[in-house]
């Protein structure tokens, strides 16, 4: 039986919601009861549920509306059927409109035990399904490849912070694994056997991240034909890992900052204030201290988020790590009946260049070794790093040929920056926001900002 296990008993006949309820706290569940359906549905909309047990025959609101206010409203709640043995033909009935499963009465309780916890492992794979639609591209792994001292003290600090429950904030460049890190101690806490739901907050317009968060209600807005529960609901009990936090909206923020200091929520378009019980680590590029100075990021958000910081050093800090990486990323990337090895020479460049991109750099960086490489070994050329002059350029990018006395407005060495950078990237947005340290929406907002033009 999965941990903390929640069941609610909906049934009109008191006594034997009594002892049914008595037998499933002996069992180790968590129980409550109600004795009505229209208080089954105030209670549903209040608290977390795995399973509904619910009677069919109640006299104000039956358990069919009850059902189909479930089968809208939660739809990874599971509802099993308490019948009579009269009502096996309605009861067939409510499994096409969504119930798990039904039992008769008068029911034997090792069979009741047994279907409720099948019922609990299929909301997990439903949860679990959820989850990895929205990160079907995603190959996020708990095994963190390195051993250098910079990033055996990170690991060794968040081995700490997975013991407790506090909110946790990662920084680190782009591509240094901050949802690596994330996903690590989610896997080393006490919520390792509940969902790890990632939104990334840059990725997608306001409206649709609150809805991704906090779910809707049908007819919310245009495009909300049917109710939809938030990730923050599914996560329910276990961990919330928000990428790119820095780039949230100040109209977001508010709402986020609610929902970290009590657990509350509302869905686009409800009424009901609704509770969730997750851990969020927070995970962002961005100087968040510097950005709260600045108005762009609300300090007591911040001060709710960072409880515990985690930075993990840039990769051209940890050199001890580059060609351990490097022959991961060999060993998973390379065609199994013809694997490449690195040559010294490739290694000897490799450990001098500065991954600017990081971890995630020297993965393209090694996959588009094996590809170009002719022979079993990956030679220097076949990296394709850029050469002495082209990343001496990228480092000086903002040097200008004006006099020596002229002084530029940070705006203005902003600009010429990032528009210098685009053309040496060709225009390559997802390339030159990598190497500039920076969200390709941060990128877009600039470019729009400062109305910059192809060359």
């Amino acid at each position: 039986m999965p941990k903390n296990s929640k069941i609610l008993v909906c049934d009109d006949d008191e006594t034997l919601c009594y002892l049914l309820k008595e037998q499933l706290l002996e069992e180790g569940f968590s129980v409550d009861a109600v004795y009505d359906g229209a208080y089954a549905i105030d209670t549903i909309k209040k608290k977390h549920y795995d399973v509904l047990l619910l009677d069919l025959n109640m006299k104000d609101t039956s358990g069919e509306e009850v059902l189909r206010f479930v089968s809208d409203y939660n739809t990874s709640l599971q509802v099993v059927i308490l019948s009579a043995q009269s009502e096996i033909k309605k009861a067939i009935e409510c499994i096409k409109m969504g119930a798990y499963d039904f039992i008769t009465k008068p029911y034997n309780f090792d069979e009741l035990v047994l279907t409720i916890n099948r019922a609990i492992e299929h909301k997990d794979l439903l949860v679990k399904t959820t989850i990895l639609s929205n990160q079907i591209n995603k190959q996020a792994s708990s095994n963190i490849i390195g051993n250098s001292p910079e990033l055996q003290r990170v690991i060794n600090l968040a081995n700490k912070a997975a013991m407790s429950d506090s909110n946790i904030l990662v920084e680190g460049e782009t591509g240094t694994g901050k949802e690596l890190l994330a996903e690590y101690i989610h896997k080393h806490s006490a919520r390792d056997d509940k969902p790890f739901v990632v939104i990334n907050c840059a990725s997608l317009p306001d409206q649709l991240i609150e809805s991704e968060l906090f779910g809707h209600e049908r007819g919310a807005f245009t495009d909300a034909k049917s109710t939809k529960q938030g990730l923050v609901e599914i996560a329910h009990g276990g961990t919330l890992f928000l990428d790119e936090i820095g780039e949230l909206s100040l109209s977001l923020q508010p709402k986020l900052l609610r929902f970290l200091e009590n657990g509350e929520y509302r869905r686009i378009g409800g009424v009901t204030t609704l509770t969730s019980n997750v851990r969020v680590i927070g995970a962002t590029n961005r100087n968040l201290m510097e950005e709260a100075d600045n108005k762009n990021f609300r300090k007591d958000l911040l001060f709710r988020l960072n409880v515990i910081t985690l930075t993990i050093p840039p990769l051209r800090d940890r050199k001890d790590d580059i060609l351990l990486l490097a022959h991961h990323f060999l060993e998973i990337k390379s065609p199994i009946r013809a694997p490449k090895k690195l040559s010294q020479k490739a290694e000897e460049v490799l450990l001098t260049y500065s991954f600017n991109g990081n971890i995630r750099e020297l993965e393209h960086i090694i996959e588009r070794a094996i590809i170009f490489a002719e022979g079993e070994y990956i030679q220097p050329d076949d990296l394709s790093l850029p050469n002495v002059g082209n990343q001496n350029r990228i480092n000086h990018l903002y040097e200008d040929n004006g006099s020596a006395d002229e002084i530029m407005s940070m705006e203005d060495i902003e600009k010429k920056h990032i528009a210098r950078a685009l053309n040496f990237f060709k225009w390559d947005r997802a390339q030159t926001a990598s190497r500039l340290g920076i969200s390709p929406k941060t990128l877009y907002t600039k470019i729009k900002k400062y109305e910059i033009k192809q060359e």
